[in-house]
């Protein structure tokens, strides 16, 4: 990878991170002033402030790590809080439910804008028939065994294929069996062995491949309409395995901070739209996250404040404490465990790399 890949990817991450996380602070802080509720800091990334002005009670910030930000209400911690009308706490359940809820709603306006955006501008994606790579799923067989975009798959275990069904039909025929694929890129014809996963749904083979979208041009609603239609079975299809992981202990197949930035790195390459495309995603899976009723996330917050509001009861410190406590043990958790999970992959596709460059012939 040159130098201007390299500053490609850095501007691609830094803009898909600090567009849906600024976004999401946003909300927050659009909620505040609504309110009345005083902020003493809004920043625009982390760490160590760079530039700033103080408009008001708010000082606004732009700091040296640019993947993000956060805002800070007067009295956000019962710690904190001194009684005055114009602090977090001093709110009422339902004001408070409101301002933690307008974070992963900005996300989810965030995804909503930008595929309809991309819909509008390029058209409606329709899955072509030609058996040429669209998109590849992390982790999966066809990305470790180095599968690119745009390859075009001409044969199975030295069986022609000409249309999708056909290369689709013969992986799925071939749950756990190594399959060798004619891989033709860049007029170039290169041979490629894997073995496909067993979904566990329908005992199928499956390489993690998608087809090449075809664009077909529609109006203004219709792209509006296809993009509500997006945040929703994005955010479905979360749900579904959220409760297949649950119900059935299926192992959790998660991407870290390393993962994603490989996701928007290859993005960032592959195309305009993709790039788009993807930070929708990301916003409506950080959107989601948010609103899970896990302490220190705006839903543990929610649901907090909604037992505040059906018991009547005040929230004490000693129960936000560890309701916090809690929550970062379990964020820290997950975070260490999707860390954990993308080094893995990566060391392996490394030592199945080295292995293939070993064997006689290549």
């Amino acid at each position: 990878m040159n130098m201007i890949d390299v500053i490609q990817s850095i501007a691609a991450v830094v803009l898909t991170f600090g567009m849906v996380i600024f976004l999401h602070e946003a909300g927050h802080f659009i909620l505040c002033l609504w309110f009345g509720v005083r902020v003493e800091r809004f920043a625009f990334g982390f760490g160590p402030e760079l530039i700033g002005m103080t408009k008001g009670s708010t000082r606004f910030s732009v700091c040296a790590f640019p993947l993000g930000g956060f805002v800070k209400p007067a009295g956000e911690e019962l710690d904190s809080y001194s009684g005055r009308e114009d602090e977090y706490f001093a709110q009422v359940w339902y004001r408070r439910l409101a301002i933690v809820a307008a974070g992963p709603a900005m996300n989810y306006v965030l995804a909503f804008t930008l595929f309809t955006g991309v819909i509008a501008v390029k058209g409606l994606p329709e899955p072509s028939n030609e058996p040429v790579i669209g998109n590849l799923m992390l982790g999966l067989p066809a990305d470790r065994a180095g599968i690119k975009l745009n390859d075009r798959i001409i044969a199975v275990d030295g069986q022609p294929v000409a249309t999708w069904e056909q290369l689709a039909s013969s992986i799925h025929a071939r749950p756990e069996q190594a399959v060798e694929l004619s891989v033709e890129r860049d007029g170039s014809l290169s041979q490629v062995t894997l073995t496909p996963k067993k979904d566990e749904e329908s005992g199928r083979g499956v390489i993690g491949i998608m087809r090449m979208p075809v664009y077909q041009p529609v109006g203004i609603f219709t792209a509006a309409a296809e993009g509500a239609k997006q945040c929703y079975a994005l955010s479905a299809s979360t749900v579904k395995s959220i409760v297949a992981m649950l119900g059935r202990r299926q192992k959790a197949d998660l991407a870290g901070p390393v993962g994603i930035v490989q996701m928007v790195s290859r993005a960032a390459h592959s195309g305009w739209e993709d790039l788009v495309l993807l930070i929708g995603f990301i916003s409506v899976a950080i959107g989601f996250f948010n609103i899970l009723p896990v302490p220190l996330l705006d839903g543990g917050h929610a649901a907090m404040y909604l037992w505040e509001g059906l018991s009547g009861r005040k929230l004490t410190k000693e129960a936000m404490a560890t309701a916090n406590g809690l929550g970062i043990a379990l964020l820290v958790s997950l975070l260490l465990f999707a860390t954990y999970s993308d080094f893995h992959r990566i060391r392996s596709e490394r030592a199945r790399a080295k292995s293939a460059l070993s064997q006689p012939g290549n």
